[in-house]
């Protein structure tokens, strides 16, 4: 897709991005534009840019957008029995940095940071577990859940991880539910808290089936937190039996909690989702929760969470919006997460894909689509990552 170009005298960028439909929610941009990068930033964004570029890649019919970010997936590859390998799920979503929500705590954060970010051709952080050990036994025969034990989640060692690891940690994880924990339920979410206070970061936490019960976990979130799984199936639903929006949900989003889609294979539903976004309350974020266990379905990756989103009555800049400025602003992280001139140049390319495709929710509930998202390859600080080239049912 890169293509090179002679060198006469000194040329302004090293590379243009050409006749693109440039979409950048922060900014307000969305118009056919060329997009320059210069030393690894966004140089330029305008018209007939690419005369004096070096190098040249052709984006007519493309959206050229912010580095996507996925703010749930777990990536603790090979050391925990659910994590991916980042950067084969990177390259075929387009996804430019992808956060690990929790798969690590105090006990093993520095193998995540050393063994699998370190590694990895593309951008990470992650959010620290309250729990010691993270989540540390969980497939689709067995699962403990991390938060259940008391003696586990230790705020003193998740503040430390996080001190540790300030430039990679973006914040404190914690699951809440009969399976992950237990009898103490709210026990765990009230130390995450005092871990997230303690260090000024937001916690992302987790809901399951109650207890404790989808008004009891928001009641206690503040301004920045996150609310994963937000259109989880019944229940612990985000509507009522009418399909009306929970009071308790507006009331903390009016306050300035947020809420994220977080796939999975157990927290889409159809129904949720539709009734939502019907009612007037769409998600903040969207992301996978992309795991050994949903990444052949019915999560897959983030494109594919996208285009479902469209299917469900989004449309196609608020979408955007939804995986560039507003995780980089729920992760606190200024330079990314848009395309101002002078910030990294992470960017992602995207195609269109019109054709009709059948979704399936956590339930099994089917939507036909009209397009799928797919990736046509991304920029990393202006590297260029090419896209996986084979088509989506391949990879399922």
């Amino acid at each position: 897709m890169v293509e090179e170009r002679r060198a006469g005298a000194r040329e302004p960028y090293d590379l243009v991005i050409a006749g693109g439909r440039v979409i950048d929610p922060r900014n307000g941009q969305d118009g056919i534009a060329d997009l320059a990068i210069e030393d690894g930033r966004i140089a330029a964004i305008g018209r007939d840019l690419s005369g004096a570029a070096r190098q040249r890649v052709d984006a007519a019919g493309l959206l050229v957008v912010p580095g996507l970010i996925d703010l749930h997936t777990h990536i603790y590859h090979k050391a925990t029995a659910y994590g991916v390998d980042p950067d084969p799920v990177a390259r075929r979503s387009g996804v430019v940095t992808m956060v690990d929500a929790g798969s690590a705590g105090y006990g093993n954060f520095a193998g995540l940071r050393d063994f699998v970010f370190a590694r990895s051709q593309f951008r990470a952080l992650a959010y620290v577990n309250i729990s010691y050990p993270g989540i540390f036994a969980f497939d689709r025969d067995y699962s403990f859940g991390e938060a259940s034990v008391e003696d586990l989640l230790s705020v003193d060692h998740c503040v430390a991880a996080i001190e540790n690891n300030r430039d990679v940690a973006v914040g404190v994880k914690v699951r809440l539910g009969p399976g992950t924990s237990g009898e103490i339920g709210l026990l765990a979410l009230d130390r995450a808290l005092q871990a997230a206070e303690r260090t000024g970061l937001p916690i992302m936490t987790h809901i399951g089936k109650p207890p404790p019960s989808y008004g009891e976990i928001v009641a206690r979130l503040r301004p920045g937190d996150v609310l994963t799984h937000c259109f989880r199936p019944a229940p612990n639903a985000p509507v009522d039996a009418a399909g009306a929006v929970l009071p308790a949900l507006r009331a903390a989003r009016q306050r300035g909690v947020l809420f994220d889609i977080g796939h999975g294979m157990g927290a889409f539903g159809f129904k949720s989702a539709e009734h939502a976004v019907a009612d007037g309350f769409p998600p903040d974020i969207i992301s996978s929760d992309v795991h050994a266990l949903c990444i052949d379905g019915p999560a897959y990756d983030l494109l594919h969470t996208m285009s479902k989103l469209v299917a469900c009555g989004l449309d196609l800049k608020a979408v955007i919006a939804m995986v560039t400025d507003r995780p980089a602003r729920a992760l606190q992280r200024d330079d990314r997460g848009h395309l101002t001139v002078g910030v990294p140049a992470d960017i992602t390319l995207l195609a269109e894909a019109n054709r009709s495709f059948v979704f399936s929710d956590v339930r099994g509930e089917q939507r036909e689509g009209r397009f799928l998202f797919e990736s046509r390859g991304s920029f990393v600080g202006g590297v260029f990552r090419d896209a996986d080239p084979r088509p989506f049912e391949e990879h399922a």
